[in-house]
């Protein structure tokens, strides 16, 4: 094998680990910005784009590499005080698409795109901005402007105030083309624009509405060929319907693809067969679990069996090849384990991930591109122990080393993440990931635990690394750690995840008591031990565990938590439709409304500039709780909902974590 030096030694970031004598992840390992962060290799291979932290700066800057000689120093543009970089991606025709983010304080009365801040007068918020510019990253362009004269300055805005960006189609036939869209998350719909990398002009192809979004976009070219539109039933419910472009070129209900707001099934277009012209579906109309189905259009009909089902975990999709000699050639299936996974088809990439497995025993290896031939691959090695590390494998054979993004971690001190299954109360059969710490053993005796529920409630866990750091960082300090999969959690099955419906606080919070009672009966836990911590939902679920009687937790940390579920339910979105298919489900004990109960101390932190889950159900229920149990309220400055957090952010909230731990609740 070929032997680099590593980029991280290029850039002057140190790959020192830990002393062994130190088992407790320092705060400081966390808190700090990645090393390296959202690498991507161009379609041609001859360069990177990337995310960097360089030794001595706070904030990560833009960085872009030769990929035909790595040991060359990069191209390395700073953030500024104004501007700070959280994505890039490289592109075609010596092109890189970066995000930015800058804060923004206003009047959310004048926007109707702030979730949940409509109408709530000066709100602290981000502006999000998508730029282009070039490998020399010398100027900065916005793509998406106004030249077409089609949208205001209010609705501009509201894009960048609550919108996303990215690359929708790469169009691997074109050298110079590529489909970006522009998400606004408040009302969840889509532009598409057709960008000239190489002119910097653009068109736009779609513009989605509430009632029509885009179903599947054909890869080749960009053609939609299929929509998904809402029709309204009788009460709240909705048909979600699937037209799919004929021969002649109409859209054509498909029937057999049609489902409701409030039955929820999954069904989505994942990908096209240009052979028979049938597409592939996911879909849990069948099964409890999403499978893969070949779908028909001309005949309106599923085949009669499923090309691919798991018997413990969703389908979640296919992987298509991109590259023009075997396009749309089924590569495999990817599927919602524990860790995520695919089932392999093409033989030549079930070679490839093989010998890299095999390179890397017990390792997540996850594939980010590659070129044409193939003689160029960027993947990233990782687990559940062990941040993601860069490489690249060279004409299949050699693999060189980019950088690590979290070098400073010793892996070595951490123990790896399980998936379990514990028994419900009422018989529901519920996931868990549990976290020990290293050395531990039943004989040892039970610990001190967190039960740690993921936010969503629409999403999940896994047992690979976890961004945030909180599961790692609580077991190296000695506290079992239990991640459930509660009722309402999404990729595990239809019956779990449409089991939390209107259930906040009820039966979904009766899985968290459910997985601590059996963790004490497993002898992993302490009976008189154990807290509960969550961020989003998961903050919701602890401040309903500091009102519910005669529950399992001494003590209860809440980042960013739900308290009024009343008000969130009624502003889960703008969208109506949204409200119909979600937003009914957000239901249950509201521990606003139930603060004369609370019994036992609870930490909350939540950040200022937070619009997903506004500060106000922090402060409210501090209010109304403080008299009667200990409670604290860290107020973050500068903190948003979702990562990527700024170090300090880190800093506070996870030494306000540990502090109240060992003092307040003494676990």
């Amino acid at each position: 094998m070929i032997k680099i030096k590593s980029l991280a030694t290029v850039l002057g970031v140190g790959l020192c680990t830990a002393s062994a004598a130190h088992a407790q992840i320092p705060i400081e390992h966390i808190a700090k910005n990645p090393a390296f962060y959202s690498m991507s290799l161009s379609e041609d291979g001859t360069y990177i784009s990337g995310l960097v932290t360089l030794e001595g700066e706070k904030d990560m800057s833009l960085a872009v590499w030769d990929a035909e000689n790595l040991s060359k120093p990069p191209v390395v543009t700073p953030a500024n005080d104004r501007m700070k970089f959280i994505g890039t991606n490289a592109l075609k025709a010596d092109k890189v698409f970066v995000i930015g983010q800058q804060t923004w304080t206003g009047n959310a009365g004048s926007y109707e795109c702030l979730e949940g801040m409509t109408g709530a007068g000066s709100v602290k918020t981000f502006l999000i901005k998508a730029y282009l510019t070039d490998t020399k990253a010398k100027k900065f362009e916005e793509p998406f402007t106004k030249r077409s004269n089609i949208r205001d300055d209010a609705l501009e805005k509201c894009f960048e105030l609550s919108g996303e960006a990215g690359i929708a189609q790469n169009l691997p036939f074109s050298e110079t083309d590529v489909i970006i869209r522009r998400t606004d998350t408040a009302k969840l719909v889509n532009e598409f624009y057709r960008v000239n990398l190489e002119n910097d002009t653009e068109k736009l192809i779609y513009r989605e509405t509430e009632s029509t979004t885009v179903a599947y976009m054909n890869p080749r070219d960009g053609e939609i060929l299929a929509k998904t539109q809402s029709e309204k039933k009788s009460g709240n419910d909705y048909d979600f319907q699937i037209l799919i472009k004929q021969k002649n070129g109409e859209f054509e209900l498909q029937e057999p693809l049609t489902v409701t707001a409030v039955k929820r099934q999954t069904m989505s277009i994942a990908g096209r067969d240009e052979k028979s012209g049938h597409y592939y579906v996911v879909t849990d109309k069948f099964s409890d679990k999403a499978a893969l189905y070949f779908y028909d259009a001309e005949k309106e009909k599923f085949s009669d069996e499923p090309l691919f089902a798991h018997p413990e975990f969703n389908v979640t999709g296919v992987w298509l090849d991109d590259r023009p000699d075997t396009f749309n050639n089924l590569i495999g299936v990817t599927y919602a384990a524990s860790q995520g996974k695919s089932y392999i088809i093409d033989p030549e990439w079930k070679a490839i991930l093989d010998a890299l497995s095999s390179a890397n025993p017990g390792m997540d290896i996850d594939v980010q591109d590659y070129t044409k031939d193939l003689s160029k691959i960027l993947y990233t090695v990782s687990s559940s122990t062990t941040p993601p590390s860069y490489f690249i494998l060279k004409d299949k054979k050699v693999m060189l080393p980019i950088g690590k993004e979290r070098p400073w971690f010793d892996s070595s001190q951490l123990k790896e993440t399980e998936l379990i299954y514990y028994t419900a109360r009422d018989g529901l059969k519920i996931p868990g990931f549990l976290t020990l710490p290293k050395d531990w053993k039943k004989e040892d005796g039970p610990l001190p635990t967190v039960v740690l529920p993921h936010g969503g409630p629409w999403a999940r866990d896994s047992d690979a690394w976890d961004m945030s750091g909180w599961p790692q960082f609580l077991a190296s300090r000695g506290y079992a750690v239990l991640q459930p999969q509660y009722r309402g959690s999404q990729g595990w099955g239809y019956e779990l995840w449409t089991a939390g419906d209107a259930e906040w606080g009820q039966a979904m919070q009766d899985d968290k008591d459910d997985g601590a009672a059996w963790l004490v009966s497993e002898g992993i836990a302490a009976p008189e031990r154990i807290a509960i911590f969550g961020y989003s939902y998961g903050g919701f679920a602890a401040m309903a565990a500091t009102v519910r009687e005669n529950g399992p937790f001494k003590c209860a940390i809440a980042g960013a938590g739900v308290s009024n579920l009343t008000r969130i339910g009624n502003n889960w979105s703008d969208n109506r439709i949204q409200r119909a298919y979600q937003g009914r489900t957000v239901k249950g004990m509201d521990p606003l409304k139930n603060t004369d109960k609370a019994n036992i101390p609870i930490l909350i932190y939540h950040g200022d500039r937070d619009v997903r889950v506004p500060l106000h159900h922090a402060t409210s229920f501090h209010n109304k709780i403080k008299d009667k149990v200990n409670s604290k309220l860290v107020v973050i400055d500068d903190m948003k909902h979702s990562m990527l957090w700024e170090p300090e952010h880190h800093r506070i909230s996870l030494s306000a974590i540990e502090e109240f731990l060992r003092d307040d609740c003494q676990l």
